[in-house]
């Protein structure tokens, strides 16, 4: 049994807890909010039977093993270091951190405690992104990866009004690229690896974060495009083409749908079947590697999420996205 504490009780912590819920081997013991009432509250609902205010002393508690983070970005490498140092693993929402320099210190500190350190990006672990890696030898030379992930923002409606939450604040190191565009991002990175070079565009908010933007990564023999938005929907199913033909993929942040298009006008359907809660399949290998006694992820291995990192910070460069943690 792995009892697990989180940090932060909002909708994606709940999301978190329903999909772990399924495996056997998890339990929920321990939460840590700012507001004691909140944690209380969230606490009952869910089962666990500790909670805490003081971040130190929530490190500090012998009742959990591994944490969950889900705080905003501009917290995570200081909580998931400060657990660390006190010998629990971490699970770390997407994005990890705030920039390259914060995922190396997250990185030396699971080395130095022994502990597991995982990037939360779900999509990766998913069965519809596993078919995709199966069957990309069937495209032949692949010459563009293209994948779009825009999704209007409910808290846009409140910044045009005036109030600037979380999502569009740099103090929290957020906006559009740290927020969905990383989707787009690291599977990219899990497929292809580290790109030569990249150009980034995106319009800039008032508020000093990107309300939309898009990419284009340059490899050896083939290019990467990416575009991404809190302010505007899209439709647009993403895409990777090779020379013997395409592989469509309804939604790269969580496909549930994944075919190829040959030259010669066949189609052939890969779609595998998932559980409708997809983080699960995240909780399930953070879960089995903590078991296996490995210190990181086969697959969000933390190179792969310093790549990202390095990647999302040079497009920020380019686009001026300044955050506090950057100073």
């Amino acid at each position: 049994m792995v009892r697990f504490g989180v940090i932060g009780t909002n909708w994606i912590t709940e999301s978190f807890l329903d999909g772990a819920r399924q495996l056997e081997d998890f339990l929920v013991t321990t939460v840590y909010s700012r507001s004691e009432e909140k944690a209380k509250e969230f606490a009952e609902k869910h089962g666990a039977t500790h909670t805490y205010t003081d971040l130190d002393e929530f490190a500090e508690s012998k009742e959990f093993d591994a944490v969950y983070i889900a705080s905003p970005n501009s917290f995570h490498a200081e909580q998931a270091i400060l657990c660390m140092n006190h010998g629990k693993h971490v699970i770390i929402e997407k994005s990890i951190a705030s920039n390259a320099k914060e995922v190396e210190r997250i990185m030396e500190a699971s080395k130095n405690n022994g502990v597991v350190a995982m990037e939360a990006l779900k999509t990766t672990f998913l069965p519809n992104f596993q078919t995709i890696q199966e069957n990309l030898h069937k495209l032949g030379p692949i010459r563009r990866y293209f994948a779009s992930y825009c999704q209007y923002s409910s808290r846009y409606d409140a910044y045009k009004e005036g109030t600037i939450l979380n999502a569009f604040n740099p103090k929290f190191s957020n906006g559009s690229l740290m927020d969905i565009g990383v989707y787009c991002t690291y599977p990219m990175v899990a497929l292809f690896g580290k790109p030569k070079k990249l150009l980034a565009s995106s319009l800039l908010l008032e508020s000093g974060v990107d309300g939309q933007g898009s990419i284009m990564f340059e490899y050896e023999a083939m290019s990467g495009v990416i575009m991404y938005s809190k302010i505007s929907n899209s439709y647009v199913p993403s895409e990777i083409q090779g020379e013997k033909g395409s592989m469509l993929i309804d939604n790269f942040n969580s496909p549930t749908h994944v075919e190829i298009r040959y030259k010669d006008g066949t189609v052939e359907d890969i779609t595998r079947e998932q559980v409708d809660n997809t983080m699960y399949y995240e909780a399930k290998a953070f879960l089995e590697t903590i078991q296996s006694g490995k210190k990181e992820s086969d697959v969000n291995t933390l190179e792969r999420s310093l790549i990202t990192s390095q990647l999302l910070e040079e497009a920020r460069k380019q686009t001026g996205v300044v955050f506090p943690a950057d100073q």
